[in-house]
C-alpha cells in the first residue's frame, strides 16, 4: 500500500514539477527577458531546488573512459561485468559491490583506481522491481551462490575486493569453497563490512538490535506496484532506504541543499555542479529483494551467526578457519558510522589458519564510510595498500 501511495504522490506532483521547469527556464535562462527582473534569480533557484528534491534519479552511468563494459554473466538479480581495456593488465580483480540501496556505480571510484593496475570485473546489481516474479525469490544463500559461481568463473589468479555489506557473503563463499577443497581467490580485501556487528555498534546496528524481527517485515517490506516488471514482488523499496540514509544525518543534508540554493543565487556554477554530481548518485536507489534483506537482518545483525560459528548456507556450516591459501586484508575508516571500528577486523579472528604473514589490517585515519572506497583518501592512502597487497600475494598456483 505504501509503495502505491508513493507512486501516487509522484504523479500528483507532476503539474507542480512542470510549472517549476517552466519557471526555471523563464527566470534562469540568460536569453530570457524575465531573467533580468529583481527576483528572477531567487525564483529560478527555488524552482531548481524543488525539481531536485522531488525528482526521480535513474541509475548513473559508470562514466569510466577508455574501457568497454561487457556483460560476462547475466543472472536475474545481478550482472557480472568486465571493464575491458585495450592493454591487458596482469592481475584479475573482482569487485563485489554492495546490495544495500545504492546502485553498483557507487563504487565507480574503487573501479577507476583499480583499473590502473588490474583487470577489473564487478557485480552490477539489478533493481528488484525490474525482476519478474517468475524468476523466484533471492535469499542470502542465493547471494553466496552467486559469489561462488563468479569465483569459479574468474579463477585462477583472482583477487576479490568486497565493499561494505558483501564482506559477509564473500567470506561465507570463500569459506565454503575452501571447505570443499575448491580453488579459492589468492586474496580477499574486505572494506568497511559487518563481519561482527557486535563490535562498536552504530545506529544501523542498534536499530536491528532494538526492533523485533517482525517490525522489519511489517514496516519495511512492500510489494512492487503494477507499472514495473517485478509487479507483486516483495521488496525493501529504494525510497524507504533513501529516507533511512537521510535520517542518519539530516542536518548535513539540509545544509547541503541550503548551500546549493545559495550557490545558485550567487552564480557559483562549479559548486552547484559538484552538489548535483554527488546527489545524482546518492539519490539513485534500487529496491532490494525482501528475502535477502530479511535474511541479512536476522543472520548478520541479530543472530551474529558468522562470528558465533553458527552460519549455515544451504545446510552447510560456514567455517572461515578452513581458509588457508587466501590472503586477507581488512580496511576500516576511523570515522565510519555505518560499520564501526573492529567489525571488519573481526575477520582475522575467524580466519585463524591464514598465516600471519598473509593477513593485514589497516585503520584509515580521518576517513568515514564512503571515504574507504572513494575520493581522495581512497586514491592516495588506501588504494596503494590494496595494490601492494594484491601484488605480494600473486604468486604461483598453490
Amino acid at each position: 500500500m505504501l509503495y502505491n501511495l508513493y507512486e501516487a504522490q509522484h504523479t500528483a506532483l507532476a503539474p507542480l514539477r512542470y510549472m517549476a521547469e517552466l519557471s526555471r527556464g523563464w527566470f534562469g535562462h540568460p536569453f530570457s527577458p524575465f531573467a533580468h527582473f529583481p527576483m528572477s534569480r531567487r525564483l529560478a533557484a527555488s524552482s531548481d531546488l524543488f525539481l531536485r528534491l522531488t525528482g526521480r534519479y535513474e541509475k548513473p552511468a559508470w562514466n569510466i573512459p577508455d574501457v568497454d563494459i561487457e556483460v560476462a554473466l547475466d543472472k536475474p538479480f545481478c550482472k557480472l561485468i568486465h571493464f575491458k581495456q585495450a592493454t591487458p593488465r596482469r592481475h584479475r580483480v573482482l569487485v563485489v559491490a554492495p546490495l544495500s540501496g545504492h546502485h553498483a556505480t557507487l563504487v565507480r571510484g574503487t573501479v577507476r583506481a583499480l583499473l590502473a593496475d588490474h583487470d577489473v570485473w564487478a557485480t552490477d546489481w539489478v533493481d528488484a522491481r525490474m525482476v519478474a516474479l517468475t524468476e523466484g525469490p533471492f535469499h542470502f544463500d542465493d547471494y553466496v551462490d552467486y559469489v561462488r559461481e563468479w569465483i569459479r568463473v574468474l579463477s585462477p589468479d583472482l583477487h576479490v575486493v568486497s565493499v561494505c555489506q558483501p564482506t559477509v557473503p564473500v567470506l561465507a563463499a570463500v569459506s565454503l569453497l575452501a571447505s570443499r577443497k575448491e580453488i579459492c581467490p589468492r586474496s580477499m580485501t574486505m572494506m568497511g563490512g559487518p563481519i561482527d556487528a557486535r563490535r562498536s555498534p552504530t545506529a544501523v546496528n542498534n536499530l536491528a538490535t532494538v526492533k523485533p524481527f517482525s517490525w522489519f517485515e511489517q514496516n519495511l517490506i512492500h510489494r512492487v506496484p503494477p507499472k514495473y516488471p517485478g509487479y507483486m514482488r516483495r521488496v525493501y523499496p529504494g525510497f524507504l532506504q533513501h529516507l533511512g540514509f537521510v535520517a542518519m544525518n539530516p542536518d548535513r543534508h539540509l545544509n547541503a541543499h541550503w548551500d546549493y540554493y545559495n550557490h545558485l543565487l550567487v552564480g557559483d556554477g562549479d559548486s552547484a555542479e559538484a552538489h548535483r554530481r554527488f546527489y545524482n548518485e546518492y539519490n539513485a536507489v534500487l529496491d532490494m529483494p525482501a528475502e535477502y534483506y530479511l535474511d541479512t537482518v536476522k543472520t548478520v545483525f541479530k543472530d551474529f551467526a558468522l562470528p558465533k560459528g553458527r552460519m549455515f548456507v544451504r545446510e552447510e556450516l560456514v567455517r572461515p578457519q578452513a581458509i588457508r591459501e587466501t590472503a586477507l586484508l581488512t580496511v576500516e575508516g576511523e570515522f565510519d558510522d555505518i560499520s564501526g571500528n573492529g567489525q571488519t577486523e573481526a575477520a582475522h579472528a575467524l580466519c585463524l589458519n591464514i598465516p600471519r604473514g598473509r593477513r593485514e589490517h589497516f585503520l584509515a585515519p580521518g576517513v568515514g564510510h564512503y571515504g574507504i572506497f572513494s575520493g581522495r583518501r581512497w586514491r592516495e592512502m588506501i588504494y596503494p595498500r590494496v595494490r601492494d597487497f594484491i601484488e605480494r600475494n600473486s604468486g604461483s598456483e598453490p
